[in-house]
Parts: C-alpha cells; structure tokens; sequence
C-alpha cells in the first residue's frame, strides 16, 4: 500500500552523516521493492559484463595478440571502476535520479562501443586509443552503480551493511555469470557484436530507466522525472537508429577495410571470413581474410603452399596430415601426387571448409579438392584431435598450415606439447613441414619456432619463401596501398630420426616456383640470421610475442 503521508514531489532533505536513511515511499510492498532492486542488480551485472566481453574480443580481432588487449582492457575497467564509486559519494543524497543519469549513460556508451571502435579501425586505422576510452569510461559508470544501488535498498528497508552488501554481491555475481555465457553462445553468434551491444544497451536503459521512474518515482521531482524519460527515449531512439543502420554501416566499413570488392562476410562460430575480389575470371583476384587478416592471396598463394607442401613429400607419402588449411589449398599440392592413398584435414572453423566448397572462386583456386575421395575432414581443434587414438602411427607427412605463432590464440599449435603430439602421429621416416611465420621481420619467433621443434627430439631443416606479409589490410583509403608490401614467409621441415634433406622431386606435376636448388639457396640464407641459445615455447611458458 502506498504512504500517503509522503508527500509525492517533495525530495527527502539531506541525511546527515550517519543518519539512517529516510524510508522512500514505494508502490509494492517494501519486500517485492528489495526484490526489484536485486533482479536490476542482476541485470546491470550481465549487460556490464556483456560490454566488457564486447570490448575484449573486438579490441583483440581488431587489434590482435589477445593476450595485451585483455590485460589493457581489464586492469583500465577496474581502475575507472574504483574511480566510479568515489565519484558516486556525490550523488548519496539523489540516489535514484543519480542512478537513472548512470543507467542511461552507460547504455549509451556501452551499446555503442562496439560500432565506434569498429569505425575508428575502418576509417582511422588505429582502434587502441578509443579500446582505453571507453573500457575507462564503461568502468566508472559501472564502479558507480553499486553505492548507489546501496542507499536505495537500505532505503527500502534499513538492514546491517553487511547483509546488503553480501545480497547486492550475489545478485551481481550471478548477473554477470549470466551476461558472461549469453555473449559467446548466444549474442555473437547470433546477433554479432554491434547488434549484440546495441540490443544490451537496450535492455539496460530500459530495466534501469524503469527501476527509477516506477519503483522510486516519488523521490524524483517533476523536472527531474521529464529529464529522465526525455534522456532514457534518447537513449532508445538513438540505439534503435543505430541497431536499423548496422547493416549499411558494416558494409561501408568493409568497403573502408577491404576495398570495394568484398563478396563474401560471415561471422562464423570461430571468426569473421572475408571474401574479396570478383565473381568471375581469374581466382588470382581472390583475396581471403580471417579476422581481418590476410590468409590467402591469390596472386601468390601458390609459393606459399608449394615451398610449404613439396619439400615434406620427397619420401614416403602414402597418408598425409595437414593441420589447418581449410581453405584446401594445401591439400591440392598433395593431392598432385597420384601415389597420395589419403589426405587427412583437421581444421577448427567448419565455416572456412564449407567456403572452400562452395565458393566457386576459391574452389577452382583450390582445384575442387574436396570433391576427391582421397580428402577426409575432421572439424575439430588440432591440438584435442592429436592427443587422441586416431592420430597414433598414422601419418607419412604432416603438414601444419596454420596462423602466425604470434597469433594469441595459435600459440598453443606451436608449443613443445603440441610438437611432441604431431611427432606421435608420425610413421617411422615421416616428416613434419611447419609454417614458422615470417624470418625476415620476425626472426626471434622463427626460431623460437625452430628450436620448439628441436625441444620435441626433432631433427629441423629451416628455410624460407618469398611472399606477400600475411597481415592486417591495407586499403586505400587508410595508408594509400593497395596491397602488403612484399615478405618472406618462413618455414620449418623436421623428422623424428635424422636431419632432412631439402629438395623436391623434379617430376611433381604442376610446380612453378621451387626447385631443390632455390630451397637449398633459402636455407643458407636462413641460417645467416639463425639465432641461438632460445628456449622453447610451453603450455605454462609460452615465448611467442
């Protein structure tokens, strides 16, 4: 029943220090008002948590090495967070309109901090500077929220800090448990992140906007209640405008990112596929970007995959393994050997496969690879499906074709343990080619990569390819480059009982840029930069940057 005594726009007068609080005047009963307060606790803690995840994973797609963009992104949210409950002892005496004011902002802020950190990549090319700002300024609001949800549940009905404080905690820890699971299995991968944040803030204003103007109305004067409702319809408007032009809005980033040929955008479970170039004429227009980075392009992917391919294939050959290399391109210089009985593809992303399918650009780059009964394919990650029985004594050769070591999320595929397991896999005389990133400009990670597998009793044979960097895009309208300036690609080729040996077979059918002369040349040129005395990369100590 509500307390008719309590005059319905008069404020309360200031408390004292150390006064308690004064009652507020509700519409329910005080035990279903605390209720609504803890359910708002619980919201604000999954939509707080959704926009830190949010930042997280775009800061590191755009930005890379997942690793830094998670430590920047939490030690600054923390920080602004205690930042923003020193901030909230100024509004104690208006806690509700103070909350409301918070509520909105944050909304605000967080439903689009996906979309402007997106378009400061795409059009400024630099995205770190505005990945500071906002985990700064989502935190204080955030580190805001819970002295003021204090006063107005002790408001409600005065308890020993003790208690409110552990019920506040509760409904804050469950919330964000709840926030932290929707992102990854249901938000990404059905909304994506600029709609996922924007359908957040929403949620946010609105459960926050309510709990002020219904549940705690009468502490709010009559301008303050306009102000309000006026803040929190902007908030809705601009969000909804906002979540109606995200599809013109990615599209024109991509334009800004990837230049005006972008064919092909999916989000997959694992990461964003970006298909570039024309429909028809030649597949060497092709160009392929995971997660913003250029895997494939098909102007001269083809050195890549032989120098990465042939070498491995002089000797038994009858059952090979390629790690990675969903896009089959790979697999099709190994299945240039007719002797080949069977090719094995472990790769993670089934998006990447089913691209390499169906494509018809990639798929006459990859010959129709999956249309020979000799390719098998296991989606799965290549680290779980080495460590069990099927991969035992299996494989002639294994090729890994996977992302650069420096790569965060790679860093697993190229440690001792993971070696240790491809070393398991292989037939007596099998050989193990690597894809060690780039020698030339990264040449501590090279051979890092190289003394990996030296540490996992391997014997190595190192050398390199000419190539195009495997990068971020470099689009006209960011540094006025059409494409990545040239590189080497480097690589590694190892064995279990003795030192390799680097040549090809002059019959291979097809090949147009190795010869046993030029990988020999390659190899000389790698040892001049070899670098010694690195330890290996571990699960517990990986030495990757």
């Amino acid at each position: 029943m509500i307390d008719r005594s309590v005059p319905r726009r008069v404020l309360p007068a200031p408390e004292p220090r150390g006064a308690a609080p004064v009652p507020a005047a509700l519409p329910v009963r005080p035990r279903t008002g605390r209720l609504l307060v803890l359910a708002t606790v619980f919201v604000c803690a999954a939509c707080g948590l959704v926009y830190e995840l949010e930042l997280l994973a775009l800061g590191s797609y755009l930005i890379g090495d997942s690793v830094t963009q998670a430590s920047v992104v939490l030690s600054v949210m923390v920080f602004a967070m205690g930042v923003g409950s020193l901030l909230a002892k100024r509004l104690r005496n208006r806690p509700a309109l103070g909350f409301g004011a918070i509520e909105a902002a944050l909304a605000l802020l967080g439903g689009l901090s996906a979309i402007a950190l997106y378009a400061s990549f795409a059009w400024l090319g630099e995205s770190r500077p505005a990945l500071v700002a906002f985990s700064f300024g989502i935190g204080v609001l955030i580190g805001a929220e819970i002295p003021l949800l204090m006063v107005l549940i002790q408001r409600i009905r005065r308890q020993d800090a003790g208690g409110a404080v552990a019920d506040l905690f509760a409904a804050d820890y469950v919330g964000a448990l709840v926030g932290g699971l929707a992102f990854p299995f249901l938000l990404l991968p059905v909304l994506g992140q600029l709609t996922g944040a924007m359908l957040t803030g929403t949620v946010n204003v609105v459960i926050g906007g309510g709990l002020v103007l219904w549940l705690f109305r009468h502490d709010l004067g009559r301008r303050e209640r306009w102000l309000l409702i006026a803040a929190n319809a902007t908030v809705l408007a601009v969000l909804g405008c906002a979540t109606v032009l995200a599809d013109d809005f990615e599209r024109s980033a991509r334009r800004a990112v990837y230049g005006g040929e972008v064919r092909v955008a999916v989000q997959t479970g694992v990461q964003e596929l970006v298909l570039t170039g024309p429909t028809t004429g030649s597949p060497r227009s092709l160009d392929l970007y995971l997660d913003g980075r250029l895997r494939v392009s098909g102007y001269d992917e083809y050195r890549y995959h032989e120098a990465l391919v042939h070498p491995a294939m002089t000797g038994p050959h009858s059952r090979v393994l390629v790690l990675g290399g969903g896009d089959g391109l790979a697999a099709r210089e190994v299945l240039r050997y007719r002797d080949v009985a069977s090719v094995t593809i472990v790769e993670l992303d089934p998006g990447v496969v089913r691209l390499a399918r169906t494509d018809p650009m990639l798929s006459a780059l990859n010959a129709g690879v999956y249309g020979d009964p000799r390719l098998g394919v296991v989606t799965q990650d290549a680290f779980r499906w080495l460590r069990g029985p099927a991969a035992r004594d299996r494989f002639d050769v294994i090729v890994s074709d996977l992302p650069d070591p420096g790569i965060t999320p790679s860093t697993k595929l190229y440690s001792q343990e993971f070696y240790g397991l491809a070393a398991r896999a292989l037939r007596p005389g099998g050989r193990i080619a690597v894809h060690a990133g780039p020698l030339a400009t990264r040449p501590r990670t090279y051979w890092t990569v190289e003394s990996t597998l030296r540490a996992a009793g391997l014997w190595t044979a190192p050398y390199s390819a000419g190539g195009r960097l495997s990068g971020f895009a470099a689009g006209p309208d960011r540094t006025g480059l059409t494409g990545t300036p040239p590189q080497d690609w480097g690589f590694v080729l190892a064995a279990r009982e003795q030192a390799p040996a680097l040549r090809v077979d002059r019959d291979t059918p097809g090949l147009r840029s190795l010869s046993t002369g030029s990988l020999q040349d390659a190899a000389r040129d790698a040892e001049r930069t070899r670098m010694t005395g690195l330890p290996p990369s571990t699960l517990p100590h990986p030495r990757y940057s």
